[in-house]
C-alpha cells in the first residue's frame, strides 16, 4: 500500500483541478448524477478511495454488495482519487466521505484553507504501520536500520518519525542511509535487495510478503513510542455537509459498520466480495490480509470506529512539540464519534 502525505503546496493547485476529476466508475459523474433510475429516492453518496482497492476498503465494498446502503436510504458511489486528492475532494465537497490516515491530515488541520474535514470512524483502531526488512539482518528494532538503506519519501513527517524511534532505541540516525523510495512491491524490493527497509502497512505490505514466502523482520512504530499510535486509516467526511445531513450521515456509518463486522465475522466471504469489486488483486493475499485484518477492525473496543480524543490528540501534541507543522495542528478537533451508532 502506497504511503503518501499531502504537502500544502499541493493543496491550491488540487482544489483548482478537481473540476476535471471524474468518476472512475461506469455510468455516473463524481455526483452520481446518472444514478439507475431505480434507485431515484435514494440519496446518492460519493466515497472516494485513498488509493486502489484493498483489505482497508472492504467493509464498505461489503455494505454495497450486500445492500446495507439501499436499506439505508443510500447509493453510494465508490471512486478512487485523483493523485493526492481523497482529502481534497471531501474537504470541498465534491465527495460526502472518504479514506485518509491522521498523519495525512497535519497539513490541512494546520493551515486555514477552508476546506471542512472531520474524521468520524476509525477504519482500524490503531496504526498498524512499520518497518519491515529481510529477516536476519538485525533490523527488527529500529537501531538495527544503521547503516542500512532505507526507502524514503523525503517528508519530513516520514523522516522525523524514522529519527524518532532510531533515538528511541538508542540509535544514530544520521547513520541510517537515506535512498529515495521507488518501491511500489515490497517483495521485488527486498528480494532484489534495492532497499534494506521499507514503511509499510502490515495489513497489506507485511501480509503480502508472508504471502510471497519472503521471511522478514518487523517493529510497528506504536510499539516503539505511544504517540504514533495513530488513527490509520480513518473515515473521513465533509463536515459541513454532515453538519446539515446528520441522519444522512448516521445512515451511512451505520451501514458501513455493518460491513465491517461482517468482515470481522466472516473474513472469506469478505475476502471474496472484495475481489469480485476488484477482480485485478491476488486472491491469496486478499484472503491472507482479510483474515489478519479481522482483529484489527475493532481490536480492543466494542464500538467501531470509535476515535479516543487523548490518543487523537497525543499524535497531533507530538507533532506540535517537535515543530513538525508551520503552525501549530489544534488540538480536540478535527474528529468526531457523533455520527456513530
Amino acid at each position: 500500500m502506497k504511503k503518501k502525505v499531502l504537502s500544502l503546496a499541493l493543496v491550491a493547485g488540487l482544489v483548482l483541478g478537481l473540476a476535471a476529476c471524474g468518476n472512475t466508475n461506469e455510468g455516473g459523474d463524481v455526483n452520481g448524477s446518472a444514478a439507475n433510475e431505480n434507485n431515484k429516492d435514494l440519496t446518492e453518496i460519493t466515497f472516494v478511495l485513498d488509493w486502489t482497492p484493498n483489505t482497508n476498503h472492504t467493509g464498505v465494498y461489503v455494505a454495497d454488495a450486500l445492500g446495507y446502503f439501499e436499506e439505508a436510504g443510500l447509493d453510494v458511489t465508490i471512486v478512487q482519487p485523483p493523485e493526492d486528492g481523497a482529502e481534497i475532494m471531501v474537504g470541498s465537497g465534491k465527495a460526502q466521505f472518504g479514506v485518509s490516515f491522521q498523519d495525512y491530515l497535519v497539513p490541512l488541520f494546520a493551515d486555514d484553507n477552508g476546506l471542512s474535514i472531520e474524521a468520524c470512524a476509525a477504519i482500524l483502531q490503531h496504526n498498524t504501520s512499520g518497518i519491515i526488512s529481510r529477516a536476519g539482518e538485525g533490523m527488527d528494532t529500529p537501531k538495527g536500520m544503521e547503516g542500512k538503506k532505507y526507502a524514503t519519501w523525503d517528508l519530513d513527517l516520514e523522516k522525523a518519525t524514522i529519527k524518532h524511534v532510531v533515538e528511541a532505541d538508542g540509535g544514530d540516525y544520521s547513520k541510517v542511509e537515506l535512498i529515495p523510495s521507488t518501491v511500489t512491491d515490497e517483495v521485488t524490493a527486498l528480494q532484489s535487495k534495492q532497499v534494506d527497509a521499507i514503511w509499510v502497512y502490515y495489513g497489506w505490505g507485511g501480509i503480502a510478503c508472508e504471502v510471497a514466502g519472503l521471511e522478514t523482520d518487523y517493529f510497528d512504530f506504536a510499539d516503539i513510542s505511544p504517540e504514533l499510535d495513530f488513527y490509520s486509516p480513518i473515515i473521513i467526511g465533509n463536515g459541513d455537509w454532515m453538519a446539515e445531513n446528520p441522519d444522512i450521515a448516521k445512515a451511512f456509518l451505520s451501514a458501513v459498520k455493518k460491513g465491517y463486522e461482517y468482515a470481522i465475522e466472516d473474513p472469506e466471504a469478505a475476502a471474496d466480495i472484495l475481489c469480485e469489486a476488484a477482480p485485478e488483486l491476488s486472491k491469496d493475499l486478499v484472503v491472507a490480509s482479510q483474515k489478519w485484518m479481522a482483529d484489527q477492525y475493532k481490536a480492543e473496543v466494542e464500538q467501531w470506529g470509535y476515535i479516543d480524543a487523548a490518543r487523537w490528540n497525543a499524535f497531533y501534541q507530538w507533532v506540535n512539540d517537535n515543530e513538525l507543522s508551520e503552525t501549530p495542528v489544534p488540538l480536540d478537533t478535527g474528529f468526531t464519534n457523533a455520527y456513530l451508532e
